[in-house]
């Protein structure tokens, strides 16, 4: 199949942009059955714009009683605590084990 050089139009900023032979081979070889409706620019704004952002809700640590906030909403019951008794909690992780050599003598 041949393709060539295309021009379409943003759907976000109205810009033309050209939707190159390669970017179709690729689009075919991927089955992908939509042409792109965003120009490049457009398309690296909707990217760093979609990260995804957690709720910051305000509590007191269940602990020691400090203010903190959580990225949750706390369930009623459940103790929350701030970072630092949240990390005195969790267990350490194990140390490497020292390997043991063996002295043999003969």
């Amino acid at each position: 199949m041949e393709f060539t050089d295309r021009v379409l139009k943003c759907v976000d900023c109205g810009a033309e942009f050209v939707f190159t032979a390669g970017e179709q081979l690729f689009f075919h070889d991927k089955q992908f059955k939509n042409d792109p409706k965003h120009c490049k620019q457009c398309k690296a704004k909707r990217t760093r714009g979609s990260q995804r952002v957690r709720p910051e809700t305000r509590t007191t640590c269940s602990e020691c009683s400090a203010e903190t906030t959580v990225p949750f909403k706390p369930t009623q019951g459940r103790p929350v605590l701030c970072r630092s008794c949240f990390q005195k909690q969790q267990p350490s992780p194990p140390a490497a084990p020292e390997h043991e050599q063996s002295t043999s003598q003969d």
